[in-house]
């Protein structure tokens, strides 16, 4: 599949860190799986990724997680 952004790299299956920001928190959450481009690292989640990092983030705004 063609780069919907730089529309020159092709999709690969690999791995991305994702950053949220919810009120007061910054999540983070590594290794996610999704398409990442080949050339400008542009990457897409699918639907199901995506329910499953809100679902992640959810979770850890409701416990206070924290990491110093």
């Amino acid at each position: 599949m063609e780069c919907t952004i730089c529309k020159s790299g092709k999709m690969k299956s690999g791995e991305v860190t994702v950053t949220l920001q919810r009120n007061n928190s910054i999540i983070v959450i590594k290794d996610v799986p999704t398409s990442v481009c080949e050339n400008c690292g542009e990457y897409t989640l699918t639907e199901i990724g995506t329910k499953k990092i809100m679902a992640t983030a959810d979770r850890a705004v409701a416990n206070n997680a924290e990491v110093e």
